[in-house]
């Protein structure tokens, strides 16, 4: 369970979007854990035993949703978790209630809420959530942030993101370039709080905070969370070029109806998703596929239950084409909630063994992976999970 020897180490995870499905997912399971349960499935690191490795057990959630509802209503509306599974972390989750959050609706125009903090300006914005994480910060050893709000629009002009100089400039000016997402990420990093994203969103990958979280030798890592059908493209695109077969073409699609389809709905941030979907092919096989498609679409009647499509098409020995069809059904939050409390438990093991800036032993969680400047990351999922073991035992 990576219990540590000695006195139990308790980690805050202070959560942007925790009303939404994969943030009450993950505090739901984490509850079910403290009840005893010993079901560990989905947890890629249950097995792993390492000095300083955060039981999942000393886990504590708190953070903020434009959506004031107790997590116990969230989980509820959701749909996600089972009957039983509801009715056994009820009182917990009634406890929980979201922080209200600082929003933007030009960044994300189809997630609303009442819950919201208004603020006068970008600085007051900053302070506000500085002054939530310190408050969080009691009680416990250690605090993480991980950012799994809707995904926000890619902004037109990135010009002030290029330095940390040019950042603090456009924070001063209230540039409209700047969403919630990157104010969130300046918090954690001034308060020396890891950060993880989970989302498509900028964060901390903008050259500004990166160049800000090693100043301050803070952990950051991201982005846009590795779970299903582009998990799926990087174990498969590994065996087709250990094959020397060559994919010619790959169409992607998925419906979804639970929030984050709901934003998606909007096309200004549908970009920011298929930027990170669409990018892992080419690196795994050497060439552009260039019918490499991807569609996403909201249905509403899904909910939290996702479909994937996957049509590829190869050529094999002497020119022969030939077919590969996947279809992979899943609940969306139940693949990705475990992969979050994996990446709290790594961002606040690299933070004990004073590991700032951009953590690449993540980047199997994710689909654009960050890394240092002047490499390419590795997309291929066997490769990754190796680097992350390699670093879990201190051999990387």
């Amino acid at each position: 369970m990576g219990a540590i020897s000695g006195q139990r180490r308790r980690v805050g995870v202070a959560v942007v979007g925790l009303g939404g499905a994969v943030a009450s997912t993950a505090v739901a399971g984490v509850q079910l854990l403290k009840r005893g349960s010993n079901r560990l499935d989905g947890l890629p690191l249950a097995d792993v035993s390492v000095p300083g490795l955060v039981d999942y057990r000393d886990l504590s959630f708190g953070g903020w949703d434009l959506h004031g509802e107790d997590l116990a209503s969230a989980a509820a509306n959701h749909r996600v978790l089972s009957a039983d599974q509801l009715s056994e972390t009820q009182g917990d989750l009634a406890d929980l209630r979201p922080w209200p959050a600082i929003g933007n609706a030009a960044f994300c125009r189809n997630i609303e809420g009442a819950n919201q903090r208004l603020v006068p300006s970008h600085r007051a914005a900053i302070d506000a959530i500085a002054g939530d994480l310190r408050r969080f910060r009691d009680g416990v050893d250690g605090v993480v942030m991980i950012n799994l709000a809707s995904t926000e629009r890619w902004p037109e002009d990135t010009t002030p993101f290029a330095s940390l100089g040019a950042f603090e400039r456009a924070l001063d000016e209230d540039s409209e370039a700047i969403g919630p997402g990157m104010l969130y990420a300046y918090a954690a990093i001034q308060e020396g709080v890891p950060y993880g994203n989970f989302t498509p969103s900028l964060g901390a990958d903008i050259p500004a905070l990166l160049e800000f979280a090693e100043q301050r030798n803070v952990p950051v890592a991201g982005k846009d969370g590795k779970t299903g059908q582009t998990m799926m493209k990087t174990v498969l695109a590994p065996a087709f070029k250990a094959r020397s077969l060559h994919v010619d073409g790959w169409f992607s699609t998925n419906i979804l109806g639970n929030r984050d389809g709901l934003a998606l709905d909007n096309p200004e941030s549908l970009k920011s998703k298929l930027k990170t979907k669409g990018s892992v092919l080419d690196s795994i096989l050497g060439y552009k596929v260039e019918d490499h498609l991807v569609d996403i679409r909201y249905y509403r009647p899904r909910g939290d239950d996702k479909e994937a499509w996957d049509n590829i098409d190869i050529s094999g020995f002497l020119g022969h084409k030939m077919q590969v069809k996947v279809n992979f059904l899943c609940k969306d939050s139940i693949l990705a909630a475990p992969l979050v409390l994996e990446i709290a438990r790594v961002l606040d093991l690299a933070q004990q063994r004073g590991d700032g800036g951009v953590q690449e032993q993540l980047s199997t969680f994710f689909k654009a992976p960050m890394v240092a400047e002047g490499r390419s990351p590795e997309h291929a999922l066997h490769r990754q999970d190796q680097n992350l073991l390699d670093w879990l035992s201190g051999a990387a």
